[in-house]
């Protein structure tokens, strides 16, 4: 019989290590797991006090952008966000984020 946990399995090569610097680009991940990534990033920032975070999704389809867009608006720790008006173009997002004081903890 097949373990679920062999599932989860992750080879050490597959990780990829994010520098928690209020930069997030997307391009190396699988758009499957950008609704973990962004929120665990965005936690992650504020923990460190970052509340100014630019999310590089590209250009392309528009597909990813607009996914990102969802997750950011429904979540607590998002004060606003915007396509990045600056050399990114519309290929990046950037957000603003509320001290964790403002937002419930769990969400």
């Amino acid at each position: 019989m097949d373990d679920p946990s062999d599932d989860k399995i992750i080879e050490e090569s597959e990780l990829v290590a994010i520098p928690i610097n209020g930069t997030l680009d997307l391009h190396q991940f699988n758009p499957r797991d950008v609704a973990t990534l962004v929120e665990d990033y965005l936690k992650l920032c504020l923990e460190k006090g970052i509340y100014d975070i630019r999310i590089i999704h590209g250009k392309g389809t528009g597909t990813l952008r607009r996914r990102v867009h969802a997750l950011l608006a429904r979540n607590p720790m998002v004060v606003s966000f915007t396509t990045d008006q600056g050399q990114g173009g519309w290929g990046a997002t950037v957000v603003e984020l509320r001290p964790m004081a403002g937002y419930e903890k769990g969400h």
